[in-house]
């Protein structure tokens, strides 16, 4: 039986459970739950603070989960990333008071507060830079300069409002982009049941990222058509009872349906149709 660490609370746990469940999975009903057998999928899964879930990977209790890249770069754990998953994403960046520091060259010897001091520590050595201490803080980063614990933090940045708004002033590149990532110990092999879970999960976000499109086109046009909605591998095209016209089928990327959509039609193509596509397999 597959043991799959899942968020038990914050940011990742409703998206998770979405994705679990959309895979085919069972989900709790009672956030009280921390154990939660599966038997028809042959798995479990354990609710666990995202910040924990690398270091149980890692430590082979249980076989994979669900976690933050940020959380398994911290974790320092023998976890490493399997699958990006798409949602919770974030990026992490240096700030510091306005007119202070302004490179990242500048940290040397300087104190820095975040809630990722292995993550920080790790991209600070690699950028060949020694600060004089990483301040772990669990909340609040933003004002421990403000407070005389740091000359730099290193965040969470989404549009640096909260960051400016307590006088800061971002700087450098991103240390980090983050995102929700599905983790597996690096040192063993794939657990039994690793390859279907992988497998259902690619085909939940290929089916969140693509729509079908079927449409009518007079067929000494199909060529001109398909050239605009070549699918995944090739579109389906069939003749209709009128022998002067083709039905086409392709998928299409969700976020281009509109302009395809509008290209198909000047090209002559009609009755433009698009569905969902809640699970696929490719």
């Amino acid at each position: 039986m597959l043991r799959i660490a899942v968020p038990n609370k914050g940011s990742l746990s409703e998206p998770a459970a979405a994705i679990l469940k959309e895979a085919g999975y069972r989900q709790r009903r009672d956030s009280r739950e921390l154990v939660l057998p599966d038997p028809d999928n042959d798995v479990e899964f354990f609710f666990l603070r995202p910040r924990d879930i690398a270091v149980y990977v890692g430590a082979g209790t249980v076989d994979v989960g669900i976690t933050g890249r940020d959380l398994l770069l911290d974790s320092g754990s023998a976890a490493v990333e399997h699958l990006a998953l798409g949602f919770g994403r974030s990026t992490f960046r240096f700030a510091s008071t306005a007119g202070g520091i302004s490179t990242v060259a500048e940290i040397q010897g300087r104190r820095v507060a975040s809630s990722y001091p292995v993550l920080v520590t790790d991209h600070l050595r690699s950028q060949g830079v020694e600060p004089s201490d990483v301040v772990r803080l669990d909340g609040a980063v933003e004002t421990a300069i403000r407070l005389g614990v740091a000359d730099v933090i290193a965040d969470v940045v989404e549009t640096g409002t909260t960051l400016r708004a307590a006088g800061l002033e971002i700087f450098g590149d991103p240390i980090l982009r983050s995102e929700a990532v599905l983790v597996r110990r690096s040192d063993v092999g794939s657990p039994a049941g690793l390859e279907v879970l992988t497998r259902r999960l690619q085909g939940v976000l290929t089916a969140q990222q693509y729509v079908l499109m079927d449409y009518d086109v007079p067929t000494e046009l199909v060529t001109q058509a398909v050239a605009i909605t070549p699918g995944l591998e090739s579109p389906t095209v069939s003749p209709l009872h009128n022998g002067d016209w083709s039905a086409v089928r392709a998928m299409v990327r969700r976020a281009d349906t509109n302009r395809v959509m509008d290209a198909l039609y000047d090209v002559g193509a009609r009755a433009i149709l698009v569905t969902q596509i809640h699970a696929c397999r490719l």
